[in-house]
Order: structure tokens, then sequence, then C-alpha cells
């Protein structure tokens, strides 16, 4: 079997490692002239290290990553512990996004990797899948797996009207940063503030710090994205307890801090067809609140190279990937949404790490 993996993002890539260990032929193209990530830091729960495991490159990825927990604080400072939870249920890992995508693209192999390839369309027949690309150019497949992310252009052609859609008034901010003189980070800070939002600073491996802030129910952001997360950090902060958080905001050049408008994947009436397959956000761009995309998305690989090689045929492989997935993901829409529509700070860190618990325990 001959597989095209559109899109050489974390869950493509992983996707591409899975269905080599498999002993599938797999090759993915990516629109980009390079292999590269958008974002800063990637938090890496359990569910996902137990797929990485799996495929041989737990230990190199934790090499990368620093062990850290998710704990929330009220914007008075107060921490939240929410009772009824373990300690597992709070931890995880923070990777920087490149060194991620870096590792990744190597274990797949450069040889398996076609850049600057913008996938345009495919046509699917009994023999097989062409895929065609901007260049004019065409490649063949048995399967086509589209990871090709919240715009998915394979989506857009197996689920027409299935376009990314706003969430609106949702915005985040965030940027990877050395702590400025003065301000030392040793651990986790997230804070639940007022006026809707969330943020902190996580340190990471290599002791730079990664900063994080989003807002629900924000209007439009106005001014630099430095000004539009030091308006946000204020409501972090009632006392006056959290100065480090501005510091850091305040030492991040312009240039550096990522700003987005949070646009969501509406849920699907099939993820499958005869030819083409979709994994993680391609099929299902979640809100970053929930931290989990890209953990959850790893899955969605592993599960399909697993069933292509043990259900009877290509066919019976894909509809037994989309009967797990499409409950599975209506499960994960249903507990994201009790956490973003928590009416205090308890009440949203106990539907989290609710949240988390589900994730990785089912």
């Amino acid at each position: 079997m001959r597989v095209i993996v559109a899109g050489g993002g974390i869950v493509g890539l992983t996707s591409a490692i899975a269905l080599h260990k498999a002993g599938i032929e797999a090759v993915v193209y990516e629109q980009a002239p390079e292999i590269r990530a958008a974002g800063a830091g990637l938090g890496i729960w359990a569910n996902a290290m137990a797929v990485f495991d799996k495929l041989g490159i737990g230990e190199q990825l934790r090499s990368i990553a620093k062990p850290t927990e998710m704990y929330f604080r009220d914007p008075s400072g107060k921490f939240i512990d929410p009772p009824g939870f373990s300690k597992d249920d709070h931890r995880y890992l923070l990777a920087q996004r490149p060194e991620l995508n870096a590792l990744l693209a190597k274990t797949v192999g450069r040889d398996n990797i076609r850049l600057g390839s913008r996938l345009v369309g495919y046509a699917e027949s009994d023999a097989g899948v062409t895929v065609r690309f901007a260049d004019g150019s065409a490649a063949d497949a048995d399967l086509l797996v589209g990871a090709d992310g919240a715009y998915s252009a394979v989506r857009s052609q197996l689920v027409p009207g299935s376009d990314a859609i706003v969430h609106e008034g949702h915005h985040a901010w965030r940027s990877i940063v050395a702590p400025p003189e003065g301000v030392t980070v040793d651990e986790s800070v997230i804070v639940l503030g007022e006026q809707r939002t969330r943020g902190g600073f996580v340190p990471t491996v290599d002791g730079t710090v990664y900063w994080l802030i989003n807002q629900f129910g924000s209007s439009g952001p106005t001014g630099t994205p430095k000004e539009q997360a030091l308006e946000r950090a204020a409501f972090l902060d009632t006392t006056g307890w959290n100065r480090a958080l501005p510091a850091l905001i305040e030492s991040t050049p312009d240039d550096n801090i990522l700003y987005n408008q949070i646009m969501l994947v509406p849920p699907l009436s099939r993820w499958v067809s005869n030819r083409v397959a979709l994994v993680g956000d391609a099929a299902h761009a979640l809100s970053p609140h929930i931290t989990a995309g890209a953990s959850l998305g790893v899955e969605d690989a592993l599960l399909l190279a697993r069933l292509l090689v043990s259900a009877e045929g290509l066919p019976g492989a894909l509809a037994a990937y989309q009967r797990d997935r499409l409950p599975h993901y209506a499960k994960v829409d249903e507990l994201s949404k009790r956490v973003e529509d928590s009416a205090t700070p308890e009440e949203f860190a106990t539907n989290y790490v609710a949240f988390s618990h589900w994730m990785l325990t089912r």
C-alpha cells in the first residue's frame, strides 16, 4: 500500500512514522518550503507520549521537553486544586514546536518528504487516488491522509461547506522568551483571571519561558500585539502578586509575539471516503483552552495505521476508523464546551482536570 500524507505538521509527520512502523509506504507532501512549526510551546500529555513510545521516539522527545503540571490560580494568586483527582491528571510535558517537528521530520526521513507541494485537489477511483498540486504535478496512491490542518484543502473537498469558522471573541497571544534581568521563573504559573482571561508562563527545558494569554468574549483587539497582551495580563493579577508575567511580555519583541483569532472546525458528518481519511486538526481543530489538540491528534495517526494493517481491506479499515473517531470527538467537544462555559475559576479548574482525567484514563 502507498499512502500520501498531506501536511507536514506534528500530526502529519506522526502519521507517516506510524504508517512506516506498520510496514506501509508513506510520503509527506508539505506546502511550505521547509518543515516548520507555527506556534511556540506545545503541551504533550501522557496519552500522546504513549503513542510516541510505541513509535520508538518517546525517549528522544523527553530529552527536548520539560515535565510540568497544569494547575490553576485565581486572579488573586490563590492556588486551585480540585478534589478527587491525582497528580497524574495534571502532569504533561512542554516541548518547543520547532524542535519537536525537527525530531519528527528526521524520523520520517527527508527522502519521504516533498516540500513546496500545495495540494489543490484529488480524484478517487476504484484503483486509487490521484492528488493534484498547485505546480501542476500529480501523484498516485492507494490512500490520501488529510493532515493539512484547520484550513484543510482535503477536508474542503471531502466534506463541502466544512470550512473553519471563527470562535467568536476568542483570541490568543503567546511567545517564548529568555527571562529579563531580575525575573526568575522556576515554576509554572497559569491563572484564570477576570474578563474570561486565562494565561501565565511555563519554564522550558532550555531555560527560556513560554508565556501565553487567551481571552473568551473579547472585543476586537486594538494596538500592537504586546499592548494587547499587556492589557489582558492585568486581568490575571488583582493584588500585585504576579509581576513576572507583564515583565516577560514587556521583554518580548513585538515581532516574536504570535497572535491568533481562534478558529474551529465544525463537527463533521464524516471523516473518510473510499480512499481518503482525515486526521488531527483537519478533522477536529480544537480551541486551545484545553491544550490537547496535538495530543489527541497523534492518537488519530496511530489508530489509522493500526487499522490499515489489522482490518480486512482498505474500506473496512476506514469505516472502522470513522466509527471510532466520530463519537470520540463528540465527547471531546462536550467536555471542551463545559470547560469554556465555566462561570468561576474553581469551576473551570474542575472541568479542565475532569477533561484531562477522561483523556488519560478513558
